[in-house]
């Protein structure tokens, strides 16, 4: 589904929504993962407009990721393709919620994908970084996540800076999983990053100097947190 779309579209942002450990079943046509995620396309939108950007989302085929299958993976390798047969090779942001993050990451083995944006991503122990050498990672996760483990993403963002990504792991203070708490500050730092990996502007400071370091440091640690 196409949120905005450019007549030569120059880049293009694919917004992943989270959903299940398990499930064969189609999301519903009113999914709340989907909506979750409908404000996060609109701030994109604002971000990059005037640029030639096409933004839209990921629609799965199943609710889960059913183990070894990955499906909310192939579904997004599967819409990377489409967009490439829609505007050639452009480079693109993913950014992902929950499994939608995990599915990003995933993804992002793909030749457009230049940067991802996961929030609250989830990254159980031993997932695959290699195929993450040469590109951006931002990874947002709440202190107060009780649904996917916010270590989990520090691991891999560390596990990935050793495979050649640049990444960084920032702690929203106060953040929840649902991403309800903060919303606001979970919205425009999502944005403002987006914009930053397309280099349609600076990356928020932040997201900047944690990018630059030369280590990754603990949640919670100094120059880690979004207050």
């Amino acid at each position: 589904m196409l949120h905005r779309t450019a007549a030569s579209p120059q880049a293009a942002v694919l917004v992943l929504h989270g959903g299940r450990a398990d499930g064969l079943d189609a999301p519903p046509p009113w999914n709340l993962p989907g909506a979750r995620m409908r404000p996060y396309l609109r701030a994109v939108a604002r971000a990059t407009e005037g640029r030639d950007v096409v933004v839209g989302a990921v629609r799965y085929r199943y609710r889960g990721w059913n183990g070894v299958r990955g499906d909310a993976a192939r579904d997004a390798e599967r819409a990377l393709e489409e967009l490439r047969a829609l505007a050639g090779p452009v480079p693109v942001v993913l950014v992902g919620h929950s499994m939608g993050g995990r599915a990003a990451l995933r993804a992002a083995a793909h030749d457009l994908v230049t940067g991802v944006v996961g929030l609250a991503p989830w990254c159980p122990p031993g997932e695959p970084v290699d195929h993450l050498r040469g590109r951006r990672l931002v990874l947002l996760h709440g202190n107060r996540d009780r649904m996917t483990d916010p270590r989990g993403s520090w691991e891999l963002a560390v596990r990935a800076r050793v495979a050649g990504a640049e990444s960084c792991h920032l702690t929203v203070v106060g953040g929840d999983h649902a991403m309800l708490r903060r919303a606001v500050l979970w919205h425009t730092r999502t944005a403002e990053s987006v914009r930053g990996l397309l280099g349609y502007g600076p990356l928020p400071d932040v997201v900047a100097r944690a990018l630059a370091r030369t280590d990754v440091p603990p949640p919670g640690g100094t120059g880690t947190a979004l207050r």
